[in-house]
């Protein structure tokens, strides 16, 4: 794809900040910690830059500081360069933008950095679908089908009684799409897109254009949905393993996936490595009394106590007899001696002094603010 066709990626860190408003407090979804060692945002970098798209702009909104510290100058994804590289296009970068309410304000407003791009296609991706995926294979769909709009989607079980929120596609034989719902009432396997789009720089500049006049800023509900019938929309499934993140249960559910062999390899595949931020930690150091049952525990951690079907993020430190079960402990957290945790989410930098008990269950995980003391 590379070097037949010029692919400008455009990932957008900040579009389903709501969905989960207590991880987006002081943060943009792209930057929230997943998986031990990773943020959100890795995830459809590294799948942009392993389908050789050499051109990456990131699109925020705010609370982006953290997500600019993680991405610095794009070293760690071979972004770092003269010609191309990594982009961060923060608000208010066109003159006369605000802070956009959807999609389509956040391209008008970065418009001009997309014009000026010798790009013929444009990849679209949010960050709120943890997988792995070769754009490569989505290009060559859209070209060959001569779509103005390819929507990638999955298969996937979407349920209205719940928190979740889905564009859920109708689509004939053909692989065109004919029916574009947001968030209906049904329940069950549904064509779910992933909110990744691919079209050609023309097609987009003219979305863009035509939306800005009428003050239209929701790419799904006024293109996608409004218009299924005035442009050719394709779908293209991706059958790969993937986690959708529309609410906090999900996220803790996304992580506890991870524990099961199968979908860490369905995820992390060695022919397209996920890449992030290097920190140069110290090995995890485990203390003699230490007890370790299917967790996923990254560098720097120190654990003493112990740790049962956890995901434990770079830096956290688990006191002498605790236990700490079905958790999700982010970056820098401290847990006491004599602890008991339980199905519990901690943000990061949080200490948790001797003796406490906390108690959340599966299907509503207990959650712990950046940054608190108890």
């Amino acid at each position: 794809m590379g070097a037949k066709k010029n692919v400008l990626g455009l990932i957008f860190a900040s579009m389903h900040d709501s969905d989960v408003i207590d991880l987006t407090k002081k943060r943009t979804m792209g930057s929230i910690p997943f998986g031990g060692r990773y943020r959100l945002i890795d995830f459809p970098l590294s799948n942009m830059v392993n389908s050789g798209i050499k051109e990456v702009g990131v699109i925020t909104k705010s609370n982006y500081g953290s997500l600019l510290d993680h991405l610095g100058s794009g070293r760690e994804w071979d972004l770092s360069r003269k010609n191309g590289g990594l982009h961060l296009l923060p608000p208010f970068s066109h003159v006369d933008s605000g802070m956009y309410r959807g999609r389509l304000e956040a391209l008008n407003g970065v418009w001009d950095f997309v014009e000026h791009s010798n790009a013929e296609y444009v990849v679209m991706s949010d960050c709120d679908v943890v997988t792995t995926i070769d754009y490569k294979a989505a290009v060559a769909f859209h070209e060959e089908s001569e779509a103005d709009i390819t929507v990638i989607y999955g298969k996937y079980p979407y349920d209205s009684g719940s928190e979740q929120t889905a564009t859920v596609l109708g689509i004939n034989e053909e692989g065109r799409i004919n029916d574009v719902m947001i968030d209906p009432q049904i329940a069950g396997e549904c064509n779910v897109c992933l909110n990744m789009f691919i079209l050609s720089k023309e097609v987009l500049k003219n979305i863009v254009i035509n939306s800005a006049s009428r003050s239209e800023y929701s790419f799904n509900k006024d293109v996608l949905q409004a218009k299924k019938n005035e442009y050719k929309m394709m779908a293209y499934e991706h059958k790969g393993y993937f986690s959708k993140i529309d609410s906090v249960k999900a996220y803790y559910d996304a992580n506890m996936a991870l524990l099961d062999t199968e979908n860490r390899d369905g995820l992390f595949i060695k022919s397209a490595p996920i890449y992030t931020k290097i920190r140069d930690n110290g090995p995890v150091k485990f203390g003699l009394e230490s007890e370790i049952k299917n967790s996923l525990i990254a560098d720097g951690c120190v654990v003493e106590g112990k740790v049962e079907n956890c995901v434990l993020c770079r830096g956290v430190k688990i006191g002498k007899d605790s236990v700490v079960r079905d958790c999700v402990i982010m970056q820098d957290t401290v847990i006491g001696n004599k602890c008991s945790i339980n199905s519990v989410i901690t943000d990061k930098n949080v200490e948790i002094g001797d003796e406490k008990i906390m108690t959340g269950s599966a299907s509503y995980p207990l959650y712990i603010g950046k940054n608190a003391v108890i």
